[in-house]
């Protein structure tokens, strides 16, 4: 009996083995393929925040980290990414978060100009509901777009608001907390360039990717 069941231990143990080194192997060989999918899928989403042609560098290589729990709604370090045109700072890509979403942290990446004008804003993540919250994924509706073309003064400050508290953005349906905490956060990151644009130059870089 303890022989048989030695070597039924013997055989899982084998076994385990034999699967910790298929998983160790696949990742070594799959590894460097999925950093170059998830290359590309970063540089996907910041050229559709910033125009093509407004810059000429490696946009993924200029990534730093800019934190500020008061303008980006976290305490974790968010991605920023320059473009530059022959050395001259054209227009940013910042991560962000809307902390206070319906449903818990809405991840956000807004594509602004040197000047603070809105290119493009998408969503990275979030958990808002099906069919209310989530209309601000650009694939079930154009809100998002909204922001296009915007920019923040001390005389549209109002402005960035839902339509329900005095301002121009649209609500959802059913739905205003999820619009309320995206505008919010976008604001903030606008009002953070304009009153402390050091966050952003003296940010470090982010660490090199292995």
């Amino acid at each position: 009996m303890f022989t048989s069941m030695r070597k039924n231990g013997l055989i899982l143990a084998m076994f385990a083995l034999g699967c910790t080194a298929l998983v160790v192997v696949t990742n070594e060989l799959t590894k460097e393929k999925i950093s170059h999918q998830q290359q590309q899928e970063k540089l996907q989403t910041l050229a559709a925040l910033l125009p093509l042609g407004s810059y000429d560098n490696d946009l993924v290589a200029s990534c730093k980290q800019v934190t500020s729990r008061t303008y980006l709604g976290s305490d974790q370090p968010q991605a920023l990414y320059t473009a530059t045109k022959a050395g001259v700072v054209t227009g940013y890509a910042l991560e962000t978060v809307a902390p206070d979403g319906y449903s818990g942290a809405i991840r956000l990446i807004v594509g602004m100009d040197q000047r603070g004008t809105v290119h493009a804003v998408r969503v990275l993540a979030h958990k808002e509901t099906p069919g209310l919250g989530d209309k601000l994924e650009l694939k079930k509706s154009n809100w998002i777009n909204s922001f296009v073309g915007k920019f923040l003064s001390a005389d549209n400050a109002a402005s960035w608001a839902v339509k329900k508290d005095g301002g121009e953005f649209d609500a959802f349906t059913g739905a205003t907390i999820t619009p309320r905490a995206v505008v919010k956060a976008v604001k903030n990151v606008l009002v953070m360039q304009q009153t402390h644009p050091e966050l952003l130059s003296s940010a470090p870089a982010c660490p090199a990717a292995n």
